[in-house]
């Protein structure tokens, strides 16, 4: 007997992607599923339900989910939506649990089999499943045009009978798959782009793609780096001598796109109001860590800020989103690639390999129980405590804490 696998629409999170495409329809058909699609749940992706159905899918409704035995999502189910799987449903998704513990407690006593995509390690097997990688190329790229669409000036010099036009001056703070992408595209449109980062390979990179590279390169700088390739939380003493050097480079840039982010932890600030006030009237800051606190003060989460000085702080939510046709196409290949392989290609039924390292860094729930070793601690401990205690306010900020220094953090991306 067949599987089902379905893909709901994410209406009402303001969520625009969806999570699998017409080519991963055929795929997952292809692996032994009988795959259901949410009428509609692509149309914000430019998918239409014929598209769907052409590809093997049958178009269904919410309540399909009742049956399915895996559900591919883009965020993490709602209550709503988790009184409607079945127990034992496994559950494909941007999980987001970092500070939401009662939602990753809500995921267990549902009793589904929860996995967090954006912990997929980064090791050369994963990185077709890697989907923070391919949302934040996006949402670099999605972060320039966004800028120049708020600047009110050309980005390439141009030399006219009438004048010269200067380009622009571009700074990228956070060099990573975010960052490079939006040093290529500010390249491309022909800015004069500059980045800063405070991991040391960052330099070499941001070379390659013709910009230049601003850092304090002491010694903290120079072991700045996980084994992994994540950028490491730097001391306030590192961090104070670096907003002094980026204090007056700042002053001087038309455009300042901040991508920094620490998995577990709120985006550090990178851009102080002084250095807001410091810029030129038309100058556009793109905070691309706004939903974690911001790297940019000022910045408002959905906003597009004037400030006094007449420069546009841009805090848009859900960057990738906001190229959601590109976007759930890249995501629903991440999503398949893992699929992949919790599949046994014989019986063609899945058989998920819970010692498989893939499936230790990204299981998050499981047979009612938080599984995930940086968030299981809490759990167990909120469980255990006197119902007295659970209703204290410090009970969960203490909890947090906990699961922050769990060494399966690691797995997550260091930015956007």
């Amino acid at each position: 007997m067949s599987q089902i696998i379905f893909i709901p629409a994410e209406g009402g999170s303001g969520e625009t992607r969806v999570a699998a495409s017409p080519d991963t329809v055929k795929r997952i058909a292809a692996l032994g599923f009988d795959v259901v699609v949410e009428s509609g749940a692509g149309t914000l992706s430019r998918i239409v339900d014929e598209d769907y159905a052409m590809a093997g899918a049958t178009i269904g409704s919410a309540s399909d989910a009742a049956r399915a035995d895996v559900i591919l999502k883009v965020r993490r189910p709602n209550a709503t939506e988790l009184e409607s799987y079945k127990r034992s449903a496994v559950v494909l998704a941007a999980m987001d649990p970092y500070g939401n513990d009662a939602a990753v407690a809500a995921l267990a006593k549902a009793g589904v089999t929860a996995f967090a995509m954006e912990f997929m390690p980064r090791i050369t097997r994963a990185q077709v499943m890697d989907v923070l990688s391919s949302q934040a190329n996006l949402a670099g790229y999605q972060a320039v045009i966004d800028a120049a669409a708020e600047y009110d000036r050309a980005l390439p010099m141009m030399m006219t009978a009438a004048g010269t036009v200067p380009a622009a001056k571009v700074f990228i703070m956070g060099v990573g798959v975010a960052g490079l992408q939006a040093i290529a595209t500010a390249r491309r449109l022909g800015a004069i782009v500059t980045a800063t980062d405070v991991r040391p390979a960052a330099k070499e990179q941001v070379a390659s793609l013709g910009a230049k590279f601003l850092a304090v390169e002491d010694e903290e700088f120079k072991a700045a780096e996980t084994a992994g390739g994540y950028a490491k939380e730097m001391s306030k003493e590192y961090q104070a001598k670096q907003a002094a050097l980026t204090a007056e480079h700042i002053a001087k840039q038309d455009i300042v796109i901040t991508t920094a982010l620490i998995p577990g932890r709120p985006a550090p600030k990178l851009v102080s109001k002084e250095m807001v006030a410091s810029m030129k009237p038309g100058s556009v800051l793109v905070d691309l860590a706004v939903e974690r606190g911001g790297n940019v003060e000022g910045a408002v989460p959905g906003q597009v800020v004037t400030t006094a000085n007449g420069v546009k702080i841009v805090g848009h939510l859900n960057v990738p989103g906001r190229v959601a046709a590109s976007a759930s196409l890249l995501y629903a290949k991440n999503l398949f690639a893992f699929l992949e392989t919790l599949v046994d290609k014989e019986t063609k039924q899945l058989a998920i390999n819970r010692d498989d390292e893939l499936v230790k860094a990204t299981m998050l729930t499981d047979a009612g129980q938080v599984v995930h070793p940086a968030f299981a601690a809490a759990a167990e401990a909120a469980a255990s405590a006197p119902p007295e205690a659970a209703k204290k306010p410090a009970a969960k900020p203490a909890a947090r804490k906990t699961a922050a220094k769990k060494p399966a953090a690691k797995t997550s991306k260091g930015d956007a």
